[in-house]
């Protein structure tokens, strides 16, 4: 496993010199103190290498031994080609399969099982799986209901297959609730709403979310996933 943030740090103090919003405010409704937030020059894809070199580092694992990188993000570099393309390059996994899964918090679970699977059916014998975001280029920090809540930063895990000794992953508990898909999401930029001056004008490129609702649906799922 490896991990990677960037150096800026904004603390809830800091926050509140822009916001109506307090260090106990935001501790007590979150558990968040601080957040890294990426440099202007930095992307998904700088973030995710940087967890990747460290996960190889610590799997004894070469780039060039990887079979398939499946990266996890809802800020990628661009819509296409896929972030997990980039991060190849970066580290230089440059024969690897590479694609993008998008599923926003879960994002993660998903890449995770996928890369199971790809080992489980033989086609792949070592993955990367990166979960990378740099929410803060999507986010509009005069919003108090989201600028107190996202950061940036990565994860990375390379998975093998192992002799059966009791290790390893047990199994996955996936769902979706497509009544839950206005709660979260950033509304233009799609197909459904390209991106126009007018989007633009009406701040629908940055993260929209309805917070009580998401916290709601939140805390029922895990505990009945939990079950």
């Amino acid at each position: 496993m490896g991990t990677w943030v960037p150096g800026r740090v904004v603390t809830n103090d800091d926050l509140s010199l822009s916001l109506d919003t307090s260090d106990e405010w935001i501790s007590t409704r979150s558990g968040i103190r601080e957040r890294r937030i990426a440099a202007d020059d930095q992307a998904a894809s700088d973030l995710g290498a940087g967890a990747a070199r460290r996960a190889l580092a610590a799997a004894g694992v070469e780039a060039g031994e990887l079979d398939l990188i499946i990266t996890a993000t809802l800020s990628p570099d661009t819509i296409f080609p896929p972030t997990a393309s980039y991060i190849s390059g970066l580290i230089g996994a440059d024969g690897a399969a590479a694609f993008d899964l998008s599923a926003a918090c879960t994002g993660f679970v998903y890449a995770l099982a996928a890369g199971n699977g790809f080992i489980a059916a033989g086609q792949a014998e070592k993955v990367m799986v990166v979960g990378a975001e740099a929410v803060s280029k999507m986010i509009d920090w005069s919003d108090r209901g989201t600028a107190v809540l996202f950061g940036d930063g990565a994860g990375a895990v390379v998975l093998e297959a192992a002799e059966d000794d009791g290790r390893g992953i047990i199994g996955f508990d996936l769902g979706n609730d497509p009544g839950g898909t206005g709660l979260l999401l950033l509304p233009a930029g799609g197909s459904r709403r390209p991106a126009t001056s007018e989007t633009v004008a009406g701040g629908e490129h940055y993260l929209r979310m309805n917070g009580r609702e998401v916290y709601r649906f939140a805390t029922r799922l895990i505990v009945s996933s939990a079950l």
